[in-house]
């Protein structure tokens, strides 16, 4: 496989942004082209929002600049006219990530949520959470 194919969850991207820890190393993989984050117009959409929350307490300049950082290295996937069919989920909000997985034909969609967790077995590409996929990513894992 060459440089793979990632759908990233908001929760997870401004992880990687917003804080330090491990799962900041993300933002660094993404930077050295360790692989391909996808996007579309929704999840953008979404993130937009979520950086502009208050509780992070982020100026509209920080927000621009930690868009920028993860935007400038993704690839923008269309949607389709005829979405493809992806499993039933609970939750709307996550409707956007599996749908960009599918037409992005993604190799992994990171994540923490359960919800999208639970749906692994019944879709197209592993969904696994940061922690797992920074050990794909390192060598870390069969």
């Amino acid at each position: 496989m060459g440089c793979p194919r990632v759908v990233i969850d908001t929760n997870t991207v401004i992880s990687a942004l917003v804080f330090r820890g491990r799962i900041s190393r993300l933002r660094l993989a993404w930077q050295d082209d360790l692989f391909t984050p996808l996007v579309s117009k929704a999840t953008t959409t979404e993130l937009i929002r979520a950086l502009a929350y208050p509780k992070f307490k982020l100026t509209p300049t920080e927000q621009e600049d930690l868009l920028s950082d993860y935007i400038l290295f993704c690839e923008a996937v269309a949607m389709p006219d005829c979405l493809p069919v992806i499993p039933e989920c609970r939750d709307p909000f996550d409707v956007p990530f599996l749908l960009l997985a599918v037409a992005g034909e993604a190799d992994y969609l990171v994540t923490g949520d359960r919800d999208l967790l639970n749906l692994e077995d019944n879709f197209s590409c592993p969904i696994i959470t940061a922690e797992d996929f920074l050990n794909i990513i390192d060598g870390d894992s069969p």
